[in-house]
């Protein structure tokens, strides 16, 4: 598999494990164990946690690994589990000390939890001189994870299919959208003009990392903390999940989303059969390779971004995908420290993912350039200092969990069957987040 610029979470489920987790066993402070790659001499056997299943099975890290043991030639074995499932499987076996001696942090792990499950990698103040987007991965002070690659977050389409249906515009609001996707199924009977990926469920929550893209307000999450009816008054949350509704319930999506099969979607999306898919610009570098094995052009994948203008702009977000970090249990710190950095500055893997560089003076490759040209990109400001949880802890307790697919896989199914209307849902939504605001706030 592989993720959007926000991952899964499952924070209640995460917040069980904290006490069978430990407890900062691996030192808890930056220099309990000497981490430096130029001091600590690297060697011995190291295990990678990974969820790009797809770059383990087409040989990519076999090369990572050669590479890197080219370059520390004491490392021994260089193990690397590709996991499907990567959110579930690796929170369950973070319940144990056995998670691997490098791994991405799960989207499940609240700030507060760090910790307990992840050796401290510096200073924050420190970590930002090099490193963008660490702030989401830190807390009071101190760095847990760095980012591997950079999304931008748009829309990744067959420009033929759409030149097809007239369209040659990027539509401004969501009601072009809907009438562009209209022209798209008319032009086009069969295919599905916009494919939701709803039975894996974690394409779907790719839809929250437009929070702040749609108003250009970098401010926005932090700023639910306290709005105790954020699906009203056409704010992001509104507008991304009223798009949702509106796409299942006007037909213009596939036809049983319980069928659908995210492998089978790119190769759909590169012939023809989908008109576009709502992801992150990690998604551009599949469609590509897919649309070539097709025996398609590469250039008949194109990135578009989210349907609103403000002020006459688009917007998007740009963020850190999943961070590296180090289990606090490893043995193996000095070896895991050099892997992480290593992969960050010598691999290359953003630049052949097509993201941004997570080093501050990093590269933005070519193919991303077109469309950084026509949006003005957001970057989410950090939560106030300790206040880093607060949004977990709200959206625990309101029991939306917005990051998880369960969440929009419900708007799906109200969408479809015609359950709940469009205002029930925002009505639903507001009544649990506002009691939450309300819960947190009172202790």
């Amino acid at each position: 598999m592989t993720r959007a610029t926000v991952v899964m979470a499952g924070t209640a489920a995460m917040v069980a494990l904290a006490a069978c987790g430990g407890g900062g066993g691996g030192g808890g402070e930056p220099g309990a164990q000497d981490m430096d790659p130029e001091t600590c001499g690297p060697a011995g056997d190291l295990t990678v946690l990974t969820w790009r299943t797809d770059l383990v099975e087409d040989g990519t890290f076999d090369a990572y690994v050669a590479d890197f043991k080219e370059a520390y030639p004491e490392i021994g074995d260089v193990d690397i589990q590709g996991i499907t499932d990567y959110e579930g499987e690796v929170k369950t076996r973070m319940s144990t000390d056995d998670y691997g001696d490098v791994l991405a942090i799960p989207g499940s792990v609240s700030p507060d939890q760090l910790s307990q499950f992840f050796e401290p990698l510096g200073e924050l103040s420190e970590m930002q001189t090099q490193y963008r987007w660490v702030e989401p991965e830190s807390f009071e002070g101190l760095s847990y994870g760095i980012p591997v690659v950079g999304n931008v977050m748009g829309a990744v389409y067959n420009v033929e299919v759409f030149e097809s249906a007239g369209v040659t515009d990027f539509a401004t609001t969501p009601e072009e959208f809907l009438t562009d996707l209209e022209a798209v199924k008319a032009a086009n009977p069969g295919i599905a003009p916009l494919y939701t990926n709803y039975k894996d469920g974690w394409p779907l929550t790719a839809w929250q990392s437009y929070v702040g893209g749609v108003s250009g307000d970098p401010e926005f999450t932090n700023g639910m903390t306290t709005d105790e009816a954020p699906w009203s008054g056409g704010s992001d949350m509104e507008v991304i999940d009223g798009l949702l509704y509106d796409v299942v319930a006007q037909g213009l999506t596939e036809a049983d989303p319980t069928t659908t099969n995210w492998e089978q979607s790119k190769q759909m999306l590169a012939t023809g059969q989908i008109g576009v898919m709502m992801l992150g610009s990690w998604a551009i570098p599949q469609m590509q390779d897919a649309a070539e094995a097709a025996g398609e052009s590469r250039d008949i994948i194109g990135y578009m971004p989210f349907p609103v203008q403000t002020d006459g702009t688009f917007h998007a977000v740009a963020g850190g995908d999943y961070n590296l970090a180090i289990n606090v249990h490893s043995s193996n710190k000095c070896a895991a420290r050099a892997w992480i950095d290593w992969f960050n500055h010598e691999s290359g893997f953003s630049e052949s993912q097509i993201g941004l560089s997570p080093l501050v003076d990093g590269p933005v490759p070519e193919s991303l350039q077109a469309f950084i040209e026509d949006v003005e990109l957001v970057e989410m400001a950090a939560a106030p200092e300790g206040q880093e949880s607060l949004f977990s802890d709200i959206d625990t307790e309101s029991g939306i969990l917005t990051t998880s697919p369960d969440y929009r896989m419900k708007i799906v199914d109200d969408a479809r069957s015609g359950a709940r209307t469009k205002q029930q849902v925002f009505d639903d939504l507001n009544a649990a987040w506002g009691e939450a605001v309300q819960a947190v706030s009172a202790g």
